[in-house]
């Protein structure tokens, strides 16, 4: 009964019995954690924690302390690195990719595709299928038109992609919105190359500078000044006049050009940009071409192509004078139309090695013509750059060569005969696996070149989310002094006296105190690194 007090003899009888004692204890537990949680209690003084709705040993720091201190230690038992870990990395990375989980991306990535006026899109298809298939129209260099036109057509294989009925499409991992509030990404559908190619010169400025008002004019642009729109620009003239309006936005590049040539400093870069395969001029050798050819194929090294380029192409002449007389090695000018897609495919796949040295820029489409005719490619291009690097490792399709290496008297020969059969046979065998990668199709595949120019732009939304919000609070006018990043070239060896042209670089800052401002090309200690620095002078 409430209030009453129990005899003391009783009371210390119930306290000796074991019942009692177990009672006692009990009790006695109970007031050290209500006093114990009431010191910790906000509302006590020197509280740390409030339980609110969670428990008081989910939120305080002391309780949980104790509880981790007072369980048992645990460690994950890690094993020792691989031998090879760059080799245990890349077999794990194919496994994921090839076993469908590559890269376990949350969401797919949402992409807006702008309805641009048709004379940006269908009206220059239509210029194309109906005026432009004969061999006959060359450009300048005696390139076909049509030719130069297909294989940069990768502006139209990801639009007719997007815009496709979704029950039509077989990539999953990207998808069209139809709100702008809902896109990750936007997507310009501008034909650059077929207007530069098929319209008069100042016809085709007067439309790149409309294109440009009609995106730059949009509302999601404006917001984000381009960093999250998608511009296709692959051939190195297209889009060239306004490009510099346009530098945020990711480039759709077929390299990177870091010699500035095509491509100037400041406008493209790996960050920002991605990298695209030509559309290969030859036809894939599938695993039944590939079986039928193997015994065939009693040429060592095989070249087809313009001998003599201009830029950094000047290193074909160096090899045809290398090359030309060495035995097994087939080095030959190459000529237009289909008599010389035929010679060039049926070369190519009697070959084991295909030469692929750089032309006008470092990228050739022969590299791609080289991956799917199963023929080994030789890169002898010291500033390539590689389309979805961060996906696919060319080390095991491809064999690397400096250009000074390359040149030395007998050198490329016998480095190509020191290539034993197993491992030629595992390049073989990886071209076959690789050239699902270089085939654009409608509709476009799983792990084709649709499907991993969006995982690439993909890779770089958060970035590009940091950089528009990042933006949009800075002040402006804020900051004085700017600085360029530093390119580092992928040259293996590279004489110094060929910095001296570079020593002066005109470059331009939106800073209202800044005019033309002169930069200096440095070489680092650790090897040779372009420094621009920014400094804009006094008004």
């Amino acid at each position: 009964m409430a209030g009453k007090h129990l005899p003391s003899s009783l009371a210390r009888a119930r306290l000796t019995s074991p019942r009692g004692l177990l009672a006692a204890a009990s009790l006695l537990l109970l007031l050290v954690s209500a006093s114990y949680f009431l010191l910790l209690s906000p509302s006590s003084p020197g509280g740390l924690a409030s339980p609110s709705s969670a428990s008081a040993a989910d939120t305080a720091f002391l309780a949980s302390l104790d509880r981790f201190l007072a369980s048992p230690r645990r460690s994950a038992s890690t094993a020792a690195a691989p031998a090879d870990l760059d080799a245990a990395i890349r077999d794990d990375e194919e496994a994921r990719l090839y076993g469908g989980a590559w890269p376990a991306a949350p969401a797919p990535l949402r992409v807006y595709v702008y309805e641009m006026p048709s004379r940006f899109t269908y009206d220059l298809l239509r210029l194309f299928r109906d005026s432009y298939r004969e061999t006959t129209n060359l450009t300048s260099n005696g390139s076909p038109v049509h030719r130069l036109v297909e294989q940069h057509s990768i502006d139209y294989w990801l639009w007719a992609d997007l815009i496709a009925p979704e029950s039509q499409r077989l990539l999953k991992n990207v998808i069209r919105v139809r709100h702008q509030e809902e896109a990750d990404i936007f997507y310009v559908p501008f034909f650059t190359t077929i207007s530069y190619f098929l319209l008069e010169k100042q016809e085709c400025k007067a439309l790149y500078r409309e294109a440009l008002k009609w995106v730059t004019d949009q509302p999601a642009w404006q917001r984000s000044e381009g960093r999250d729109h998608v511009i296709p620009v692959h051939h190195p003239w297209s889009f060239k006049s306004v490009r510099r309006f346009v530098k945020k936005a990711i480039w759709l590049l077929p390299d990177m050009d870091s010699t500035g040539n095509w491509y100037k400093p400041g406008q493209v870069y790996l960050e920002k940009d991605v990298i695209l395969p030509y559309v290969p001029n030859v036809d894939l050798c599938d695993s039944k071409c590939v079986s039928e050819t193997q015994s065939r194929r009693s040429t060592l090294l095989f070249f087809r192509g313009r001998l003599r380029r201009n830029a950094g192409g000047k290193i074909r002449s160096k090899l045809v004078t290398e090359l030309k007389d060495a035995e097994d090695i087939v080095i030959e000018e190459g000529t237009a139309g289909a008599e010389g897609k035929v010679a060039a495919q049926n070369g190519m796949r009697k070959s084991l090695f295909c030469l692929n040295p750089a032309g006008d820029t470092p990228s050739s489409a022969r590299l791609f013509d080289a991956i799917v005719s199963g023929c080994i490619p030789v890169i002898i291009s010291d500033e390539l750059e590689l389309p979805f690097e961060g996906i696919l490792d060319y080390r095991k399709i491809a064999l690397f060569v400096s250009s000074n290496d390359a040149v030395q008297p007998g050198w490329l020969v016998k480095y190509l005969r020191s290539i034993n059969a197993k491992r030629i046979r595992e390049m073989q065998s990886n071209l076959l696996k690789y050239s699902r990668h270089f085939l654009y199709s409608s509709p476009a595949r799983p792990l084709g070149p649709e499907d991993l120019t969006w995982r690439m732009i993909a890779g770089k939304l958060v970035n590009i989310k940091l950089h528009i919000r990042r933006s949009q609070r800075v002040v402006r006018e804020s900051r004085s002094i700017c600085t360029c990043d530093c390119r580092v070239g992928n040259n293996t060896k590279i004489d110094i006296v060929g910095f001296a042209n570079l020593n002066r670089i005109s470059c331009k800052v939106d800073l209202p105190s800044s005019k033309c401002i002169s930069c200096t090309a440095n070489l680092a200690s650790s090897g040779p690194i372009l420094a621009w620095m920014l400094i804009p002078k006094s008004s």
